[in-house]
């Protein structure tokens, strides 16, 4: 049983929801997230494949006013940075706290790899109230690659002295955990709300609809 846990943050652990207010004040409609969060996305993976690397956060910001300019919306400074501000800010899931210390009080060691950059990583945990579950954070700014290319989870191996197989990687996005898999990681996917695991990628070892549900597996595993 492996009893290194790394962990995705953003959705995983950290619940995107009060993104939706200045989504629907700046757009007229808090769905426009999601489109958002998606062009981001596509970005990330296009820039890694291009091996043309640009952080997270820079990506965000040409994300929004890709969606502005679709939706005809003229995007104003400070509404831009209070929406990249906010990302800093999330609060972590109603489950994930009690979760985390269940699986460090049985002695698993915890950690973190993102597509946040270090900076916002580091805000995210502290502004979040989970810094203390962490025995180390970990952004893929070193790689200048995005998950779920499998240097990105190596890297992570590699900086705990550890094989791929060491480790489980903890994520709400299918495509995530579908990178690790190919990597050689054990693996759990959050099912969480409207979201759908595809059934062509390779399955998780574990699966539940909250952290919760997952910490109970790997419990028992």
């Amino acid at each position: 049983m492996s009893k290194i846990l790394i962990f995705d943050v953003n959705e995983t652990l950290l619940d995107l929801s009060p993104l939706k207010p200045h989504f629907q004040r700046v757009f007229g409609d808090e769905n426009v997230m999601k489109n958002w969060f998606l062009t981001l996305l596509h970005s990330s993976l296009t820039v890694t494949l291009a091996d043309d690397y640009k952080d997270f956060g820079k990506l965000a910001g040409a994300a929004l006013d890709v969606v502005a300019e679709i939706k005809k919306v003229s995007l104003k400074d400070e509404d831009r940075e209070t929406i990249l501000d906010t990302i800093k800010k999330l609060p972590p899931h109603k489950e994930v706290a009690e979760a985390l210390e269940r699986l460090r009080s049985n002695g698993f060691r915890i950690f973190t790899l993102t597509n946040s950059p270090p900076e916002t990583l580091k805000a995210q945990m502290e502004n979040s109230g989970l810094l203390e579950y962490f025995e180390d954070i970990f952004s893929v700014d070193d790689t200048r690659k995005f998950k779920p290319a499998i240097e990105t989870y190596q890297f992570a191996a590699k900086k705990l002295g550890i094989k791929t197989n060491g480790m489980r990687m903890i994520a709400a996005h299918d495509w995530d955990i579908a990178g690790a898999i190919n990597a050689g990681c054990r693996t759990a996917y959050i099912a969480r709300e409207g979201k759908v695991y595809n059934a062509l990628y390779k399955k998780p070892d574990i699966s539940g609809k909250d952290l919760s549900e997952v910490a109970d597996q790997i419990l028992n595993v």
